[in-house]
C-alpha cells in the first residue's frame, strides 16, 4: 500500500475554530465551578453548538449547593465563537433508565437532528463510604448514575450516529486505578473503574462507525468541594504548587473532540499535572 502523501503546508496550520459546525452534548454541566461547564465553554470557543445537561436536585443536596442553570448557559453562550452556533440546556435525572436515550434524542433535536460529540461528565457525589460502611443502596445508586447511564448514553448515541458516520465519545474516570486507590469511596471507585475498563471494548465496537471513545481521569480538580487545611494538603502534592482547575481537563477533552485526535481511541488518559500520590 502506498504511503499517504505529506500534508500540504496549509493542512498543517490549525483551524482557529476546529469544531465549527459540530454539535455536542455535555452532561453534568450544571455549575460554573465544575468541569462540565469548562468543557462546554471550550467546545463553544472551538465553534461547536452545545447542549448542556443538568440535574439541579443533585447539586442542591451537596455542600456546595446548586447553581442557576440559566447563568451556566449564559456563561457558555458568552464563549461561542461561531455566530451560527448556539447553546441550549435541559434537565435530566440519569438515574432513570429511560433518561439517557431521551436526553440523546432531545439534545439531537435541539441541535438540528444530530450529535457529533458526547461528553459524559456527570457523576453521583456522596452516598458512599469505606468497605465497612457501604451498603447495597449505595452501590446501586452509583451503578445507576455513574456507569449504567453512561453506557446507555453511548448506546443511544451510537444508534443515532448510524445516520451519519463519525463522532466522539469522552467518558470520565477517576484515580481508582492509581497507587493508593480510593478506599474511602468504594462505590464511586468501583463504577468509575468499570468505565475505564470498558473503554477499549466500546472503542472497538464503535470503530466501524468512525466513532472514537476515550476516557479521561482529570485528577484532583478544584470544583469548590474542599477548603482549609485539606485543600492546602492536596495543593502541596502538585509539582506546580496549585490544584488542577476545570479548564485543565477541559483542554484535553476539547482536543479529543477535534479532527486532530481522530487517531486516538480506546485510551484512558490521565490529566493530573504530575500529582504525587
Amino acid at each position: 500500500m502506498p504511503r499517504l502523501p505529506h500534508p500540504a503546508p496549509a493542512e498543517l496550520r490549525r483551524d482557529p475554530l476546529p469544531l465549527r459546525g459540530r454539535t455536542a452534548l455535555v452532561t453534568g454541566a450544571s455549575r460554573r465551578g465544575g468541569i462540565g461547564h469548562a468543557v462546554a465553554r471550550r467546545l463553544a470557543a472551538y465553534g461547536a453548538s452545545v447542549h448542556l445537561h443538568h440535574h439541579v436536585p443533585h447539586d442542591a443536596a451537596m455542600p456546595w449547593g446548586a447553581d442557576d442553570p440559566d447563568a451556566v448557559a449564559a456563561s457558555v453562550r458568552d464563549a461561542l465563537a461561531d455566530p451560527d452556533a448556539r447553546v441550549v440546556a435541559g434537565p435530566g435525572d440519569l438515574s432513570d433508565p429511560a433518561a439517557p436515550a431521551e436526553l440523546i434524542a432531545s439534545a439531537a433535536a435541539a441541535l438540528g437532528g444530530r450529535l457529533d460529540i458526547l461528553v459524559a461528565n456527570h457523576a453521583l457525589s456522596g452516598s458512599d463510604g469505606t468497605l465497612d460502611t457501604i451498603d447495597a443502596a449505595m452501590l446501586d445508586a452509583h451503578w445507576a448514575v455513574d456507569t449504567r447511564s453512561v453506557i446507555l448514553l453511548v448506546q443511544a448515541y451510537a444508534r443515532l450516529s448510524h445516520r451519519s458516520r463519525g463522532g466522539r465519545v469522552v467518558m470520565m474516570t477517576s484515580g481508582q486505578d492509581i497507587a493508593g486507590g480510593m478506599p474511602g469511596e468504594i462505590a464511586y471507585a468501583l463504577q468509575k473503574g468499570a468505565l475505564a475498563s470498558i473503554t477499549r471494548s466500546l472503542s472497538t465496537t464503535l470503530a466501524e462507525q468512525g466513532i472514537t471513545v476515550n476516557t479521561v481521569n482529570p485528577g484532583p480538580v478544584d470544583t469548590d468541594y474542599l477548603t482549609g487545611e485539606d485543600y492546602a494538603a492536596v495543593e502541596a502534592r502538585f509539582p506546580a504548587g496549585r490544584w488542577g482547575m476545570p479548564g485543565d481537563p477541559a483542554r484535553l477533552i476539547a482536543w479529543l473532540a477535534t479532527d486532530e485526535a481522530d487517531w486516538i481511541t480506546g485510551q484512558v488518559i490521565d490529566s493530573e499535572g504530575g500529582f504525587r500520590r
